[in-house]
């Protein structure tokens, strides 16, 4: 066997080095702080390389590569690397999802404990040669309410060292159910609206999506209990700065703390020297320990990949060969567009997924199916890359039970997906089946039998089955300039003057005023806008 050739582009625990030192059948150079043309020629070297967040794989740096195979990253963010050009070239992408949890963890909490009890200015006014006692009054954490945004590894963690404090904890996160809640201690807040008027402390441990960018802004900081602290070791950008400003100047907000930024390294903001705040520069994996165990990591993922094949934490690929790839592809796809359909309709913590494959598709892999489903109902929710090797396994880290049921009667259709979702004093269901041969179609929403597009924007909503609500809905959007690509309706049960459902394909997102036009309607009972991916478009993993 051929010896691999592994890259270091960026510094890592000396633990990592000497696992490569150690292995007989890879040979391994340090090359760091490469950029531009220097960077595209050593990535032409390797067989596989590990990096930290230094450098930048982008689409030209791997342009006509044809040796590289495997990009590690040592740590969790991969947004320092283009995964679609890695994975047009069939480079596996992977991460260390866990190894900075708990330093992450410890750094927000020591943000915390800083802003309580002022550490930085004090100090500060010692190095001025000053003894301010009186001045740097803090406030203990015992007995103040903690709200966490987020509970993943690291919100889970933040938590219990919220509850050794004796703080009372309130927990929001899509998939967090009273159940859960209740076994690990906390309280389960059903949004982040609610939560902000009761908490003292609030951290967020979640990615950077449009649910999350600005979750505290100038529109709610009248909401936030007055004086509450705020911490932020996860991204840049879920808290809105001017807001910090205006709320630490008005008194509003009592203290800021932050480890991440909008645009990194930030060595400007109007934050900095403001009373009350205090920031470090991006340290949250910044421990020996967290940069022993993402480098050891690193490197076992990169020799297994070699010597044996194996693919853990791909954050680009599945473990698919191309053939079960192109023969799952449209049921994959329609599976993948179900879960992302069923999160933004069920809007709620979820404690069961229950699939059914009926017809000729229950011969197939279906827990690959099932997988896809995963990805595409955690996509929006997780502060990680989801994808349908790693997805199921996330899923059930949730505490969510998961089911799979199989049905060899075709039914109306050859082969079809049903899938039902509960949580929360909650149940919703959906299936679909693939029209043609990549035409992925929603054919049941709830109790209600319908043939519509599963594609783009759509509007659902349901109404009583009386005249006239296809014109009055038209009206509404016309006036608003709302375009209605395509549309589909369905009864309940096949009688008419019952409940029905109809399904709107837009070209563009409904404004509030054509949402409360909607709502005008008499007969409409519900309305919903679902967003899901245009019409061909697959995730990376999937193509």
């Amino acid at each position: 066997m051929a010896k691999f050739r592994i890259g270091v582009l960026d510094s890592i625990a000396e633990e990592g080095i000497a696992l490569l030192e150690a292995e007989s059948d890879c040979e391994f150079e340090v090359r760091t702080g490469l950029k531009g043309e220097e960077l595209r020629a050593a990535l032409n070297e390797f067989d596989g390389v590990i990096i930290r967040s230094g450098v930048k794989i982008t689409a030209e740096s791997l342009e006509g590569n044809k040796r590289l195979r495997a990009i590690v990253r040592a740590g969790v963010g991969t947004d320092n690397i283009d995964k679609e050009a890695s994975t047009r070239l069939g480079i596996v992408v992977m991460n260390t999802p866990s190894g900075n949890t708990l330093s992450t963890a410890e750094q927000a909490f020591a943000l915390m404990l800083a802003l309580s009890r002022n550490i930085a200015p004090a100090y500060q006014s010692l190095c001025e040669g000053r003894w301010d006692r009186k001045l740097y009054m803090g406030s203990q954490l015992a007995d103040k309410t903690l709200g966490v945004v987020g509970f993943g590894r690291i919100g889970r963690e933040v938590a219990l060292r919220g509850l050794a404090f004796r703080m009372r904890v309130l927990a929001y996160d899509p998939f967090l159910t009273e159940e859960q809640a209740t076994k690990l201690g906390v309280e389960r807040s059903g949004t982040v609206e609610e939560m902000l008027p009761k908490v003292d402390y609030l951290t967020v441990h979640t990615p950077l999506t449009n649910e999350t960018r600005g979750l505290v802004n100038q529109k709610n900081l009248s909401q936030l209990k007055k004086g509450i602290r705020l911490i932020n070791c996860a991204r840049g950008g879920i808290y809105e700065e001017q807001a910090l400003v205006d709320g630490l100047a008005s008194g509003q907000i009592g203290g800021v703390a932050l480890d991440v930024f909008d645009n990194e390294p930030c060595t400007d903001s109007p934050l900095f020297g403001m009373p009350g705040v205090v920031c470090t520069p991006h340290l949250g994996a910044s421990t020996e320990e967290a940069q022993t165990q993402v480098a050891v990591e690193g490197i076992h993922l990169l020799i297994n990949f070699f010597k044996t094949g194996e693919i853990r934490h791909a954050v680009n690929v599945s473990a698919l060969d191309p053939k079960t790839l192109e023969a799952l592809r449209s049921y994959l796809n329609v599976a993948y567009r179900l879960g992302l359909l069923l999160n933004q309709w069920h809007a709620g913590p979820i404690a069961e997924c229950k699939l059914t494959y009926r017809g000729e598709v229950a011969d197939r892999d279906t827990h690959l199916l099932t997988s896809a489903f995963c990805a595409g109902l955690l996509e929006r929710a997780l502060d990680a890359d989801v994808n349908i090797i790693n997805a199921e396994l996330l899923l059930r880290e949730r505490g969510i039970e998961l089911s799979e049921h199989l049905s060899h009667e075709m039914g109306a259709f050859s082969s079809s997906l049903t899938v039902e979702v509960s949580g929360g004093g909650r149940s919703v269901k959906a299936a679909g089946t693939v029209f043609g041969h990549n035409m992925p179609r929603l054919i049941m929403l709830d109790d209600y039998r319908l043939e519509a597009y599963m594609d783009g924007k759509l509007l659902i909503f349901t109404h009583q089955d009386v005249p006239g609500i296809i014109g009055k809905v038209g009206t509404a959007f016309g006036r608003h300039n709302v375009n209605i690509a395509q549309m589909s309706v369905g009864r309940a049960e096949n009688q008419p003057g019952g409940h029905a459902i109809g399904v709107l394909n837009l070209d563009s997102e409904p404004t509030d005023d054509a949402m409360n036009d909607m709502m005008a309607i008499d007969a409409v009972d519900k309305i919903q806008f679902i967003e899901l991916p245009p019409a061909g478009s697959l995730p990376s993993w999937l193509q």
